[in-house]
């Protein structure tokens, strides 16, 4: 894992040097190639041949730690010099002899190691998964235990209840607390439901802020409340008067409850507090009436086994005896179950591949419980090709009481050097199969899905998580400090040093005390958190591949980042948050590793104009977020050709989307997300969308809705989001031929809409509908509530007749036998849920569980 992930690390930072337009002269050509020539050959045989079967375990190990030290040294040469230079300001030749006498030296012991092993490329081949998309999986072996809770959840009893489920790790209490979270008969009963991660590090803070943005879509206001006492409060207030659902999982110590307990009232409506523990006297504390989960027995061990192993076709006849030993010696942990059908999924169907890991299985059983535990996870982690363990490991970085943001991830696994490149995808889409790989293993956890059906957010189990931060640690390739680990200090060698908000919060300067002990030289990524840090600290890790800070170092009104960011030779993300207006120098230009640049308002000036031979292309920029009134002259549609997500914001009073060159942005081929904020009306004809185009969000621009047959058009567009006075005018009238590929259409505060005259025929594939605030909108379409592919209706605080409609259509849709299509309305006060109520209780589906009515809060969804 970590060779691999040196010797990827190494041919990113060779590559970084060699498209530099100062640093590139620092490294003589041959020698580069000669480097680069022995890194491609190892990053081939460990891909291929050090983990085919069929050798000893240790002599495999000495050999990668060997290619790994080999790596890092040599990375560390070349950044060492570059980081030299910059700040010296001067350009010298790097002489990388030594490096090469050192890589060479263990790819000798490599090819030795194949000689004498006689391997060929034995290791299986692992394609990049195409995403698809499946249902939430049935949970298998707990069907009572859910039944019960679900009467318990739902019952008669007014007081508040809390009901613990308690059980080892790996057991399903989580799986089974996100069943009944998830349910739709649950979201349906309860006015209010909220999910916090406690587990052993805990801050009541987090807790708070959790539990009140499962509330509400804004998290802006949290993001800066740092007062417990005020958070608490908040909390409180919103749960007054409420029926609410709270799960705390992975509650460690009743200490942790008693923190947090007095701001749960009791409102006497049936509100219930479900909490997981893996403590017996935890469970304990709250009564003899927990729930204790037990082993699955044999037949239930081997359904899940199989729905995991062959989740379409069935095992085939000749390996169901072995796999149902497999299945047997898991013990009935559903875990275990779960990541060794995961294994074997993604396993060729061999008979002999099977016993091989039945008796690796069978040797493991022979160890101490956790140390099974951990060893059966090591099996299947062991069994995972070179690229993706890296990449597996690195999750265990992020804290266990959130879900991970998939997309950063992606981010974080290009800017560390993980994915290698190749000749057909970007690194992020590389990643992105990577990930999906991950999720079909059952290590990493599908959380959810955004409108394009890309993953959102993800999560890896406990028991994973400490499986790889303990070998992560193990092999120096990351090290997670904890609170108690900041007066043991850190090795100099350490490769990653992570650490988390509490520790900034609670012991600031001896943390910075530890990393100035070990000498830590060279930051690969800062994340500021700390409100004392200015834009020149940061300017002073010039390493950096990864920047990110939110608001608290910018203060209000414009900006300006000095010119000396452009000493940040490697950056390839910067991300800044609500931090009002910057002003980016003329040298971002200069910077051609960017992939992401992030920014709440950011203005970028003209570039300079270039000679052919000068010319800086950022060829590598995916992303370029709050940019605002930009000109997309022919210079700049040079320097950023590859830009695949792009949000512009033009915020002067008159706009003339003709001198802002609008037009040109049909030239940006590769552009999938483009997001576009006007303040005045736009004529459609100066502006020019490329077809490749996916999601496009308008707002502001005041369009005819007849200019959206240019949208419609778009041969390749899924998803349409219209904001506040994006399109205007009381009819709108869809072509037929137009959104064939649209799945996903939202409608926010576009208010002066009455007739949509839409029929099935007008958006063929369209999968979800929102509408917002369409205060005078009379119905809903419907032609486009018979669509055979339509999901989900979500109606927010719009006119009763619209509501009305939507009802209708469910209620046409369930008597036709259709049970796919959900419907959610909601309002902003308590006296319209009353009325719309009364209005719409004699339908039959008003007790559907495809039916849902709330208030929220005036947040929105825009």
């Amino acid at each position: 894992m970590a060779a691999y992930a040196g010797l990827a690390s190494l041919m990113n930072t060779i590559d970084g040097i060699q498209i530099h337009p100062r640093l590139s002269i620092s490294l003589d050509k041959k020698q580069t190639e000669s480097l680069v020539e022995t890194t491609r050959f190892l990053l081939d045989f460990i891909e291929s041949a050090i983990h085919s079967h069929g050798g000893s375990k240790e002599e495999e190990q000495v050999l990668e730690s060997q290619i790994a030290s080999a790596s890092f040294a040599a990375e560390d040469v070349i950044k060492s010099h570059a980081v030299d230079q910059i700040r010296s300001g001067s350009i010298s030749s790097l002489d990388l002899q030594t490096v090469i006498e050192g890589m060479d030296f263990v790819k000798d012991k490599a090819v030795g190691f194949s000689d004498k092993r006689g391997l060929k490329d034995q290791h299986p081949t692992y394609s990049t998964p195409a995403i698809f998309i499946t249902g939430k999986s049935k949970m298998i072996g707990f069907d009572d235990e859910l039944t019960q809770l679900m009467e318990r959840l739902t019952g008669q009893h007014r007081s508040l209840q809390i009901i613990p489920i308690v059980g080892m790790g790996g057991i399903g209490k989580t799986t089974l607390a996100r069943n009944l979270y998830e349910s739709q008969l649950i979201v349906h009963h309860f006015d209010i439901c909220a999910w916090t991660t406690i587990s052993q590090e805990y801050s009541a803070i987090d807790i708070f802020s959790k539990l009140i943005s499962c509330q509400s879509k804004s998290t802006t206001e949290l993001d800066r409340e740092t007062s417990e006492v005020r958070l608490a409060q908040r909390l409180y207030q919103s749960l007054i008067g409420r029926r609410y659902l709270i799960v705390l999982d992975d509650i460690w110590s009743i200490k942790a409850w008693e923190k947090i307990m007095f701001f749960f009232p009791d409102n006497n409506n049936g509100s219930r507090i479900v909490l997981t523990t893996r403590l017996a006297n935890v469970a304990i504390h709250f009564g003899p009436s927990y729930l204790s989960l037990k082993f699955l027995e044999e037949d239930k061990s081997w359904k899940l086994f199989c729905q995991k192993a062959f989740p379409q076709e069935g095992c085939p006849p000749q390996l169901e005896k072995i796999g149902k030993n497999i299945a047997k010696n898991c013990k009935g942990l559903p875990l275990l179950i779960v990541v060794i059908g995961g294994l074997l999924r993604k396993s060729s169907t061999t008979q002999e591949l099977w016993e091989n890991i039945s008796k690796d299985i069978n040797l493991i059983l022979n160890l101490k419980e956790e140390e099974q535990n951990l060893d059966i996870l090591s099996l299947s982690y062991s069994h995972l090709p070179a690229h993706l363990k890296a990449c597996f490991l690195y999750t265990g970085i992020f804290s266990n009481d959130q879900d991970i943001h998939a997309p950063q991830l992606l981010k974080l696994w290009v800017a560390e050097g993980f994915i290698r490149p190749n000749k057909t995808q970007t690194l992020e889409e590389i990643a992105e199969g990577y990930l999906n790989d991950l999720i079909d293993r059952n290590l990493i956890l599908l959380r959810s899905r955004g409108s394009n059906k890309k993953i959102r957010s993800c999560d890896i189990h406990n028991l994973l998580r400490d499986f790889c931060l303990k070998l992560a640690k193990k092999e120096k390739f990351i090290n997670v400090l904890r609170g108690c680990d900041i007066s043991k200090g850190v090795e100099a060698n350490e490769c990653r040093i992570v650490f988390h908000r509490e520790i900034l919060e609670n012991n600031y300067d001896g943390l910075l005390q530890t990393l100035e002990s070990s000498k830590f030289k060279m930051f690969r990524g800062l994340k500021v958190v700390d409100s004392d840090s200015s834009l020149d600290d940061i300017l002073k890790q010039v390493n950096s591949c990864y920047v990110s800070t939110p608001f608290l170092w910018i203060s209000s009104g414009l900006r300006h980042i000095s010119s000396s960011i452009s000493l940040l030779w490697n950056l390839q993300m910067l991300v800044v948050k609500d931090c009002g207006t910057i002003i980016a120098p003329p040298e971002i230009w200069e910077m051609p590793q960017l992939r992401h640049i992030q920014f709440g308002l950011i203005i970028l000036p003209n570039p300079p104009l270039s000679v052919k031979q000068d010319c800086v292309v950022l060829r590598n920029l995916q992303t370029l977020k709050g940019v605002e009134n930009l000109r997309f002259g022919d210079e700049v549609c040079k320097r950023i050709p590859n830009v695949k997500k792009l949000k512009i914001v033009y915020d002067e009073f008159s706009i003339d989307a003709y001198d802002f060159c609008l037009y040109n942005l049909g030239s940006f081929r590769k552009l999938e997300s483009l997001n576009c904020f006007f303040s005045s009306d736009l004529h459609m004809q100066d502006l020019k969308f490329p077809s490749s185009i996916k999601k496009l969000t308008l707002e502001g621009c005041c369009l005819n809705w007849e200019d959206l047959t240019m949208v419609g058009s778009l041969p390749n567009l899924e998803v349409l989001k219209l904001g506040p006075g994006s399109v205007v005018g009381p009819v709108w009238d869809p072509v037929e031929g137009e959104f064939l590929l649209l799945k996903y259409l939202a409608i926010h505060r576009c208010d002066d809409l009455r007739h949509w005259n839409a029929y099935s025929c007008h958006f063929p594939v369209l999968e979800n509908l929102v509408l917002e605030g369409m205060s005078e909108l009379e119905e809903i379409p419907f032609g486009v509530g018979e669509l055979p592919t339509l999901g989900s209706i979500n109606l927010i605080g719009c006119s009763d007749s619209a509501a009305v409609s939507a009802v209708e259509i469910l209620e046409e849709q369930e008597s036709v036998g259709n049970e796919g299509l959900c419907v959610r309305i909601d309002l902003w006060k308590k006296k319209d849920l009353k009325r719309l109520r009364k209005m719409v209780k004699h339908f039959d589906c008003f007790a559907s569980i495809n039916f849902k009515m709330h208030v929220i809060k005036l947040d929105g969804l825009w």
